[in-house]
């Protein structure tokens, strides 16, 4: 929380918010930043404005603190207390008349306080919760292209007479890539692999003479 905007508040509703925040298992920490709020959620900082009491005479300095954030920050968003129709009807001329672009940022309207800070901690939450799924989707495709990649790797190397899938493992954790195999020399197969003479021969024989390797398989 900036610290100019702890001290412009209610010691009441700062200790509602500290209060808050430890029951959702957040640490509040107050620091001199320029948004009123910065969430740390799974690695991802959300930023906040929230004005806590609309004035259209003040709307001026409000709009223009944001405009200066809105482009430092990717996920910026601003909570404003709209509690009576007048005030409501005030911020949306405000917002047109100092053109503002929909959705840049998002804007929150919401009726009183305690409403909004639960608002901010649940958009930080759910970006926080997004981000970490969207990890989770990346590792989950990189291991499928893993398992793939690995697939074809055993169709390749059991295609030589002979060896077998645990040849195929055998020789994937001691020498890696087929082009690391077909560059391995008999001797250094068999000083890392429990493949026979003949097999390791075989592997040799398969990558380096093409009258072998392109003539008829039996199996």
């Amino acid at each position: 929380m900036s610290t100019t905007w702890k001290d412009e508040q209610h010691p009441s509703f700062i200790n509602f918010i500290s209060s808050f925040l430890d029951a959702n298992s957040y640490k509040l920490n107050f620091v001199p930043i320029a948004p009123d709020f910065i969430f740390n959620c799974g690695g991802l900082s959300v930023a906040f404005i929230f004005a806590t009491t609309w004035n259209y005479e003040d709307a001026a300095s409000i709009f223009s603190k944001i405009q200066k954030l809105r482009g430092q920050f990717a996920h910026f968003y601003v909570v404003v207390t709209l509690p009576t129709k007048d005030q409501n009807d005030s911020f949306i001329r405000a917002y047109f008349k100092y053109g503002m672009e929909l959705g840049k940022p998002t804007w929150i309207p919401v009726k009183d306080l305690e409403m909004g800070f639960e608002k901010i901690v649940k958009v930080a939450h759910a970006r926080g919760v997004c981000k970490r799924q969207d990890a989770i989707s990346q590792l989950r495709a990189e291991r499928q292209k893993s398992v793939q990649s690995m697939d074809i790797y055993i169709k390749v190397v059991t295609s030589i007479p002979g060896i077998d899938y645990h040849d195929a493992n055998a020789l994937n954790q001691a020498i890696g890539s087929i082009e690391a195999i077909a560059k391995a020399s008999k001797e250094y197969i068999l000083e890392n692999t429990d493949l026979s003479t003949e097999k390791a021969e075989t592997i040799t024989r398969f990558f380096r003479d093409p009258k072998y390797y392109l003539g008829p398989k039996i199996k």
